[in-house]
């Protein structure tokens, strides 16, 4: 059974840091066999892509966290991360861990949505 489990999310105020956890297990081939990214839904809003990594390891993230937030995994490809800093109100959300074997995406769309999703974990960046 694939469990996909999200920690660390919390509230902190303008301009801090978060590192948020995704514990991964029952995945064939672990993290290293899957695109895995971290996806985030604000209230009211789709879901939508923040960071993900490809399995020859290149990485890619929206604009509007380039050179703030830094995805990683650990070298058993059994945990996830999220690196965030300098965080600002926008980045307010539920922030999901998800895996795929094969190129994918956080909402409906083409390519298809991630296989594998974890249940979240409530980011809030208020002053």
């Amino acid at each position: 059974q694939v469990r996909l489990v999200e920690s660390g999310g919390d509230e902190v105020q303008p301009g801090g840091s978060l590192r948020l956890s995704c514990a991964a297990s029952g995945l064939p081939s672990m993290l290293e066999g899957h695109v895995f990214a971290w996806c985030r839904q604000a209230a009211g809003k789709e879901r939508e892509g923040v960071a993900w990594r490809n399995k020859d390891g290149n990485t890619h993230y929206v604009d509007s966290v380039k050179g703030r937030f830094t995805i990683s995994r650990d070298n058993d490809g059994t945990m996830a991360y999220l690196e965030m800093n300098n965080l600002t109100p926008e980045v307010t959300g539920l922030y999901y861990c998800a895996a795929d074997p094969l190129v994918a995406v956080c909402a409906n769309g083409w390519p298809v949505p991630y296989d594998y999703w974890g249940q979240g974990t409530q980011v809030t960046v208020s002053s």
